[in-house]
């Protein structure tokens, strides 16, 4: 080779770690929560059996414990890119086989971050007793660095973003993001342990905030560079000389991957009361090797774990799983028919998804002014799922206490889009007054989403022209009732009958005239209205032990001269609560009324 493998090694290891830090991202505490039955279940079984089964097939083959352990464990890895780009082009990606083989394959990058702390333990212990003291030391080190990262995730990384975030600097913001991630990694690596798990634990306590999106289209350019020549060096550890004489033995590799991987997970789909036909589909998806599999080799081989001609083995095995990989996906529903014998089913009915981040059949809302918050309050009281992004940190804060889908992030940028779930959408709404941005954004939807339909507000009708032939379905000139009509053509869109959208811009005109100027105001800076700043506005009110108002109804608390609009408790978001409703410690009250009005409502809340 040209180049020394050493001379990358150390550059392409954040690859690794900043692909842990996503990783992080989109597996927050509440997700994992969420995830406990269905997903937790078979991700965990999959990957314990599938390493158990493995790893015993290597033992026998006269291979050492640990490097029996370390096959195992790269075997049970599977390839969340192949898999669910793959799903896409088939236009499966929605399907129930294909929306849990998806989660699954996601939830094995959780697992394997246990093996990246075990891998270098492995390594070190030369007995049984010895590796039993490492193992648990390096647990409780494991669990001191998420109790740090923890503590400082939830005290200290929300309030550092948003003032980064107030600051509207891009590079101040991608400054931060590089330091949190490689900070969090130098805290592990001083405690003896992998950096990469450093970085997911940071990521995994961001994943939990409204700057998700913004920090994970930040990353993404340094991972993907960082991953690419991680992928390199691993390129450097393929030998092709050596093919000849190892191919018999990486092709026996490759089969007993997909063989064995396909019935343990049919099996377990199968044990969870899924109909057959859909296990083997499942089963199907997830038997292709992956490429965290290729990180674990590499850590392995680091740490002397695995002899280089065996690692040469399981990388060409783990390489010829992944070229197989795109058939068995395409014919997944044949092969799958042909076992069950039941050729007759042609397609499999969706199912709800399995992860708790999936989005579907939802609108997108670009900008959560006047006109945002508007549209998204009608859309929410017709039961209708949306998704909002706004630059302005205070708003966006304000309206996630109150508990609503609000997300710091750029709608100009496609990676954001991406992430608020642009595929599945059903509808866009540009709602802020900017022309060059909306039509940054037209462009990004259309290339991702060429039939998607878009709503685009804008001040007169000067610019209406320019956004149609930019790709705009509708465009709406603002007038008295802007908010209104954006609303309505939003229902229509989304297929609401036309006779009930009619019933409720009525009583709309009828009786929430005050409601269409319930806005959260956000900073001065950022404000695109032009009310002053006594006008009316929403204000969230969160209730601390000890609060005045713990324990007594709305009524007996007098809140004169303010509307209680929705009060969120334990992250469920009811609007319009009875005056009987009894406060508890942790509920946010949300208020509309003047400045002094929710003053003295803040007061008697909570004291």
């Amino acid at each position: 080779p040209v180049i020394e493998e050493t001379q990358i090694q150390g550059a392409a290891e954040f690859g690794i770690v900043f692909l842990l830090f996503t990783i992080g991202l989109n597996f927050s505490l509440p997700q994992i929560h969420s995830l406990r039955h269905l997903v937790l279940g078979l991700g965990t079984g999959q990957v314990v059996l599938t390493t158990a089964v493995i790893g015993v097939m290597a033992w026998l083959a006269d291979l050492p414990p640990a490097a029996a352990f370390v096959i195992g464990a790269v075997f049970a890895q599977s390839s969340t890119t192949i898999i669910s780009k793959q799903l896409a082009e088939q236009g499966e990606e929605n399907s129930r086989h294909g929306r849990l083989g998806t989660a699954m394959s996601v939830f094995q990058d959780v697992t394997a971050v246990p093996l990246v702390v075990v891998m270098p333990v492995l390594g070190m212990a030369t007995t049984v007793e010895a590796f039993a003291t490492s193992l648990a030391w390096a647990v409780a080190k494991a669990v001191l660095a998420f109790a740090s990262v923890f503590l400082a995730g939830r005290w200290l990384l929300r309030p550092l973003f948003h003032a980064v975030a107030s600051r509207r600097s891009a590079e101040l913001f991608t400054l931060t993001v590089l330091l949190v991630s490689l900070g969090a990694a130098w805290i592990t690596l001083s405690l003896g342990l992998s950096m990469a798990f450093g970085a997911f634990l940071v990521g995994m306590m961001l994943g939990d905030t409204e700057f998700r999106h913004q920090v994970e289209s930040t990353i993404r350019p340094f991972r993907d560079v960082l991953l690419g020549l991680f992928f390199v060096s691993i390129g450097m550890l393929f030998d092709p000389s050596l093919i000849p004489n190892l191919w018999p033995w990486a092709l026996a590799g490759a089969v007993s991957l997909l063989s064995i991987k396909t019935l343990l997970v049919m099996l377990l789909v199968r044990w969870a009361g899924i109909d057959a036909l859909t296990a083997w589909r499942i089963g199907f998806l997830v038997a292709v090797g992956g490429e965290f599999g290729f990180a674990l080799l590499a850590i392995a081989l680091a740490g002397g774990i695995i002899a280089p001609q065996v690692a040469q083995i399981a990388l060409t095995a783990v390489l010829f799983s992944m070229v197989a990989a795109p058939l068995l996906i395409r014919y997944n529903h044949g092969l799958a028919a042909r076992l069950t014998r039941r050729p007759e089913i042609l397609n499999t009915p969706d199912g709800p998804s399995t992860a708790a981040s999936d989005l579907c059949d939802h609108a997108i809302i670009c900008g959560y002014g006047r006109i945002g918050q508007n549209v998204g309050h009608v859309l929410e009281e017709e039961n209708i799922a949306y998704v909002a992004l706004d630059l302005d940190p205070t708003r966006v804060r304000d309206a996630r206490i109150a508990g609503e889908p609000v997300f710091y992030g750029d709608s100009t940028d496609r990676g954001i889009l991406e992430a608020a779930g642009i595929g599945a959408a059903r509808l866009v709404v540009i709602s802020y007054e900017d022309i060059a941005a909306a039509l940054k954004v037209l462009g990004q939807v259309r290339a991702l989403r060429p039939n998607l339909p878009i709503m685009v507000r804008t001040r007169d009708e000067s610019h209406v022209e320019q956004l149609r032939t930019a790709g705009a379905t509708e465009v709406v000139p603002e007038t008295l009732e802007a908010g209104l009509m954006i609303a309505s053509q939003a229902l229509l869109l989304l297929d609401v009958p036309i006779s009930r959208v009619v019933r409720r811009i009525r009583e709309e005109r009828a009786r929430r005239y005050l409601l269409l100027r319930e806005f959260f105001p956000g900073d001065s800076v950022f404000a695109d209205n032009t009310e002053g700043r006594d006008a009316d506005r929403l204000q969230p009110v969160f209730l601390p032990s000890g609060s005045r108002g713990i324990g007594r109804t709305l009524a007996e608390l007098s809140l004169d001269g303010v509307v209680v609009t929705a009060l969120v408790r334990q992250g469920s978001r009811e609007l319009g609560p009875v005056p009987e409703t009894r406060l508890q410690a942790g509920d946010v009250v949300v208020l509309f009324g003047s400045p002094e009005d929710l003053q003295g409502a803040e007061e008697r809340l909570s004291g």
